[in-house]
């Protein structure tokens, strides 16, 4: 349980022929795809229920622009915390990766099987983002679909199945099995599309703030602006998907630190303005939660200005969607060349170079739950399991300082061990907002996971099989 994977056979497992990945990304690429994973479902829809609220918790109202701080600045801790990582070991499997040549294979295993539950359920909940706002941008064009064939089961609408969100998924697949540059490519066209919607929502709107909206600023004091930050969290979560793709960056020591830095720092100043803005532009309590943005220069006479937002919404939430399904993939792929998981999984598609079999059985996965889940649960399982790798990382960093101090490092966190430890400390309390239901819903996903371990993955591990548990034997793809 505790023994760790040495860096000199992470580093060669990832060259092994049968499970090489194809180094195509670029520093721009990565930029753009970190972009591209952190700015949609967070920005364009959930940011209406944090603002108002729901059931189950408080609203920040005009409050909302602190709460994305809040989550911003945690994010920004972590994100130096997984930058030494990803320049140490430029390999798939972000936190789960770093866990284990730091903290053991059974906290490895945990952490990966919780970044299946982050990725996977993101992506549902932004193919229900993305479901939405398509269905909007049709409304506005004269065609309706029915609500039978657009909403889960379960809610007001009553709906059957989400069709649209499942359709988008199934796409996104094929993309992603076709090949990561070209999956990049169309990402930063997205990107760029998404980026001038924004641009062209803070020109417009700037110029329709009435300061007096913002009074009170925390009109549910800071409980709201806590529960607030716990739910747009999930804005952020795209930048370790960057990590993830280390494997298939040109040069991962450098450009991997600066893909998720910079795709942050780009995201967080304007997740800032678009908030400011948003709740200067009308009363807090009469945003939409379901399509914030459009609704809102709907509301102030500008139709055509929302018709953009929602084509910008739809483009920039299927870009976040590529990503996150990209990043599930290459957790599954990691995972299973470590044999913790069936090592058929871990096979490459001899033409495009991509995990195509793990990429559809994400990608049929995730459709089918997209057809049948309701947003806020999706969102909120989401952020419990990220803020656990966070945390996981933020500790693990300064355990590698201590029992590896000289291994090589292109990128060094700074203030160690303090700014770690903040890291970690502002994990925990952004998890504290979250709902005791989420929580429930995290324990019992993680003592699935236990299970799974000891029953099938511990021995099944290439560490447990090789001589005296130390130097692990690579599989073949269609070994066990």
């Amino acid at each position: 349980m505790l023994r760790t994977k040495p860096l000199k056979q992470i580093l060669a497992d990832a060259e092994h022929p049968d499970h090489r990945l194809s180094r195509t990304l670029t520093v721009t690429d990565l930029i753009a795809l970190g972009v591209g994973a952190i700015i949609g479902t967070g920005i364009f829809v959930l940011i209406g229920t944090a603002t108002v609220g729901d059931a189950v918790r408080l609203g920040a109202g005009p409050g909302i622009t602190l709460s994305f701080l809040l989550s911003g600045l945690a994010c920004v801790l972590a994100a130096l915390c997984y930058a030494e990582f990803a320049a140490m070991i430029p390999v798939s499997g972000s936190a789960y990766t770093y866990s284990y040549a730091t903290l053991g294979e059974f906290i490895a295993w945990i952490t990966g099987w919780n970044l299946i539950l982050e990725y996977g359920v993101a992506s549902v909940a932004v193919a229900i983002g993305w479901s939405g706002y398509f269905n909007k941008l049709l409304q506005i064009a004269g065609i309706y679909l029915p609500d039978w064939a657009t909403h889960a089961p379960g809610g007001p609408e009553g709906g059957v199945i989400n069709l649209p969100a499942m359709i988008i998924v199934l796409l996104c697949t094929w993309m992603l099995v076709v090949g990561i540059k070209e999956s990049a490519r169309i990402t930063t066209i997205i990107v760029v599309i998404k980026l001038v919607v924004i641009g062209f929502f803070i020109a417009v709107g700037a110029d329709q703030v009435d300061t007096a909206n913002w009074s009170p600023f925390m009109p549910n004091g800071f409980a709201g602006v806590g529960a607030a930050a716990a739910i747009v969290f999930f804005a952020y979560i795209g930048f370790d998907a960057v990590s993830t793709t280390a494997e298939e960056a040109r040069n991962p020591q450098r450009d991997i630190p600066i893909g998720i830095i910079a795709s942050l720092g780009i995201c967080t100043l304007l997740y800032l303005a678009v908030a400011a803005i948003l709740t200067g532009m009308i009363p807090w309590q009469k945003i939409d939660v379901n399509a914030p943005i459009a609704d809102a220069l709907g509301q102030l006479g500008f139709k055509w200005g929302a018709a953009i937002v929602s084509v910008g919404a739809v483009a920039g939430i299927t870009s976040v969607l590529v990503v996150l399904l990209m990043g599930q993939v290459r957790i599954f792929f990691a995972m299973s060349r470590d044999g913790l998981l069936g090592n058929w999984l871990a096979g490459v598609h001899p033409k495009f170079r991509t995990p195509h079999k793990a990429t559809w059985i994400t990608g049929i996965a995730v459709a089918l739950l997209a057809g049948v889940v309701q947003l806020g649960e999706a969102a909120d399982m989401t952020n419990i399991g990220t803020l656990f790798a966070f945390l996981i990382v933020s500790v693990g960093v300064i355990v590698l300082r201590h029992a590896k101090p000289d291994e090589y490092r292109p990128f060094r966190t700074p203030f160690m061990p303090w700014l770690p430890i903040l890291a970690a400390l502002a994990c925990l309390g952004l998890m504290s907002f979250l709902p005791l239901v989420t929580w429930i819903r995290f324990i019992v996903w993680s003592a699935i996971g236990v299970i799974v371990y000891f029953v099938y993955s511990m021995r099944r591990s290439h560490l447990n099989r090789a001589p005296g548990g130390t130097t692990p034997v690579s599989g073949s793809a269609g070994d066990g």
